[in-house]
């Protein structure tokens, strides 16, 4: 059995992951601080991955610093939100053509458990665990395409996208379900073309949910 992907990280790269998944995820909102000595205990490492970490997501723009705060999780500019949606439309659906062209049995069956914990944690009314799986199961599923530049890119746009904002709508994390379900499928039948729309489709709903609901908003005040 070939190694997981995890296996040929640094120290430095898994905290890395760590802190995007939670930031993604809602873990740590907006504006924390991220105390250095906290994470390297909780995840049992020194100080020195967590540093090089945190320098590696401010480049990225998940974090920005501060020489009295420390680093703090960044805010996202929803004005630079429609040129993110674009740009990530165009990098995820070529992540997602290579990863049907590469996935095997074994990743399929991965992607399949991740899908299921995102359902799980969803069925259970744990939000923040939803969020972190759904993390989890696009992430996955972009290294399957070995296309480590492209998802470096995605990943910088992942911070600047309002994640936190788009899940929090009524009854989205259920439709996303349905919408990992259909990507999944598309997938297992080799279909690149289905497989690239679902994920088209899927980015576009999140974002015209959130844009509808803050008009709407906008609307009654």
């Amino acid at each position: 059995m070939p190694p997981s992907p995890m296996q040929f990280k640094t120290k430095e790269e898994q905290v890395a992951d760590y802190l995007r998944e939670g930031i993604i995820a809602g873990r740590f909102p907006r504006g924390t601080r991220l105390k250095q000595q906290e994470i390297a205990s909780l995840l049992q490492t020194s100080i020195t991955p967590v540093r090089e970490a945190l320098k590696l997501l401010e480049a990225e723009g998940y974090v920005s610093g501060d020489s009295f705060k420390g680093a703090v999780v960044a805010p996202f500019d929803i004005e630079a939100s429609t040129e993110v949606l674009n740009l990530r439309i165009l990098l995820e659906t070529q992540l997602v053509r290579g990863a049907v062209e590469q996935a095997g049995g074994a990743d399929i069956a991965e992607l399949r458990v991740l899908a299921e914990a995102f359902a799980t944690a969803f069925d259970a009314g744990d939000n923040e665990a939803a969020r972190a799986a759904n993390y989890r199961f696009h992430h996955r599923m972009f290294e399957i395409a070995r296309m480590p530049q492209t998802l470096h890119f995605v990943q910088i746009l992942w911070a600047r996208y309002p994640f936190d904002l788009i899940n929090q709508l009524k009854g989205r994390v259920s439709r996303a379900v349905a919408e990992h379900d259909e990507l999944l499928a598309a997938m297992i039948a080799g279909d690149v073309s289905a497989a690239m729309l679902a994920t088209r489709q899927h980015i576009e709903a999140g974002w015209l949910e959130l844009r509808d609901s803050v008009q709407a908003a906008e609307s009654r005040a």
